[in-house]
């Protein structure tokens, strides 16, 4: 059996689908220089097993229940900088894989590749090298030479939870925290810890700054 290194690589993989999880784990075993530390049915989930278990790659689905797998991903590179972020997803849409390497992540392989790409996308990206699955990287050359940048503005309203789009909704439609808290059936305090993390996340300071950035997403029309 190969020995790439003394050390083991550390991973923690995050998809809502056990029987995922369960043939990665099959596929990385018998490697003696991969060790699974872990596993997050969601995002959620993900932040706190990588707070917890300081993973060297986290294996990152992209479409999970609640918080998905881009936000996650956000949170982790703020929280975990030296953490390296595997994407490994069903998605090829290229604008998928451009806001996951803007947020940070290191790589990029689809679920259906063979396991020897999974290994070998994974010892690239703990080495510190960037990692696209064979089968998309001319497309995703051929599409970032064609592109536009995404817009750091873009990437930070993709970040929010769902939750947060509806709450800054209602802040931008003029409800008090009252009404936003009567509207989606929470306390008020939940609503108040959403308007701030919704500050933190936007870089904003108050509520008139949210109100502006929703009315240039759209979010709201601005004589509403």
């Amino acid at each position: 059996m190969e020995d790439h290194s003394t050390t083991k690589i550390r991973v923690l993989v995050a998809d809502d689908h056990g029987i995922v999880r369960e043939g990665i784990r099959m596929i990385l075993s018998p490697h003696e220089d991969i060790e699974v530390v872990g596993e997050a049915a969601d995002g959620k989930e993900a932040i706190e097993r990588a707070i917890e278990l300081s993973p060297d790659v986290v294996l990152m689905d992209i479409a999970m229940p609640g918080l998905g797998g881009l936000e996650a991903t956000l949170e982790i590179m703020k929280i975990r900088p030296r953490t390296r972020i595997l994407v490994l997803t069903q998605y090829t849409d290229t604008e998928y894989i451009y806001r996951f390497l803007k947020a940070g992540a290191a790589g990029y392989v689809l679920k259906k590749a063979v396991g020897s790409d999974l290994l070998a996308a994974i010892r690239a990206v703990s080495q510190g090298r960037a990692f696209v699955d064979p089968e998309i990287a001319d497309k995703v050359i051929k599409g970032f030479l064609e592109r536009t940048e995404v817009p750091e503005d873009e990437l930070l309203y993709d970040g929010l939870s769902d939750r947060e789009k509806q709450v800054l909704k209602l802040i931008a439609e003029g409800n008090t925290a009252q009404q936003i808290a009567d509207t989606l059936h929470l306390s008020i305090k939940t609503i108040m810890t959403h308007r701030t993390n919704l500050m933190e996340k936007l870089g904003f300071h108050n509520r008139a700054e949210l109100i502006k950035y929703a009315i240039r997403k759209g979010l709201v029309r601005s004589d509403s």
